[in-house]
């Protein structure tokens, strides 16, 4: 029972959890779910994965929430950061961008253009699959190598022609500077918005860890559904109160997003071999993994309980 697991945690317990545009933190805080966590809890704030996957790495942080590329990418390169819980959403949270005075109306657009590429990131395979949707390759485009955070200033600068940003930069840039998401109808239909929780191997073997990410992702998954069921309190509370965005653009980013859900490993493998396997026919990773492997299936009940 989920009930059970939860209880089981030890209160001295610290359970570090990465987090990206404080998303994760906030869930908890405005569904309530937080004050259910009997043991102490970090939220560490990163932009994109690369550098998340350094922080892994110094043993900084016990799990993470990142994009679809990161475990791959890091598996690829000899670091096996076995995914926990799998979340997503039918409709992608990135969106092709082009910067002020540019209008891509088909993905066939892209073509010769000076794209941004964060190599590691999950805005990696989507920019991938983009130009595969239009026949492209990587080779029909200028990539302009980039880190997460500093893509908003490159796409307003011009510094780039398109990059994928995730809300609230899609707006702001909208309506600040005059940017536009690329408005074929087929960029949001590229691939669904995965994201994933994966961890250091040696926290895995932490009895009283694993039992804090049981509580931990038991509490998440509840958040999430409250978010579903919530749409206007979460909009409220994260994107006016706490991104800034006004009323109007909560209401849009709302408007653009399906429902979160929650995936056990079983799953969640389908998709993820289909990710690994655009970035292998890319030339991004040298070797066909199965995607069996960048999996455990320890918090599959918690998940199947709590969904």
């Amino acid at each position: 029972m989920v009930a059970s697991a939860a209880s089981a945690a030890d209160p001295a317990t610290k359970l570090i959890v990465a987090d990206q545009a404080e998303l994760v933190r906030n869930l908890l805080d405005a569904s309530g779910e937080r004050k259910n966590l009997a043991f102490d809890i970090e939220f560490p704030n990163f932009a994109g994965g690369p550098a998340i996957l350094e922080a892994i790495r110094a043993g900084a942080v016990d799990i993470a929430y990142v994009g679809d590329t990161p475990p791959i990418q890091a598996r690829s390169s000899g670091t096996l950061l076995p995914i926990v819980a799998t979340f997503t959403r039918e409709i992608a949270q990135y969106r092709l961008t082009s910067r002020p005075g540019l209008n891509i109306n088909a993905l066939s657009e892209l073509k010769g253009k000076k794209l941004s590429y964060v190599e590691g990131s999950g805005r990696q395979v989507f920019l991938i699959e983009a130009l595969n949707r239009a026949g492209l390759t990587l080779k029909d485009v200028t990539l302009v190598n980039l880190r997460v955070a500093d893509l908003p200033d490159a796409l307003r600068s011009g510094a780039v022609d398109v990059a994928p940003l995730q809300e609230p930069f899609v707006t702001r840039l909208t309506n600040q500077s005059g940017a536009s998401p690329v408005l074929d109808p087929e960029e949001r239909k590229l691939l669904p918005s995965t994201s994933y929780f994966y961890a250091r191997p040696d926290v895995l073997a932490d009895p009283k860890k694993t039992e804090s990410i049981k509580q931990f992702l038991a509490a998440f998954v509840k958040a999430g559904n409250w978010s579903n069921e919530h749409q206007q309190e979460w909009a409220k509370f994260y994107y006016t109160a706490f991104q800034r965005v006004s009323p109007e653009d909560s209401a849009a980013i709302l408007a653009g997003q399906s429902p979160l859900l929650f995936q056990t490993s079983v799953e969640a493998i389908p998709h993820h071999q289909k990710l690994i396997d655009i970035l292998y026919q890319a030339g991004s990773i040298k070797e066909r993994l199965d995607a069996k492997g960048s999996f455990v299936d320890t918090f599959d009940k918690v998940v199947e309980q709590s969904r």
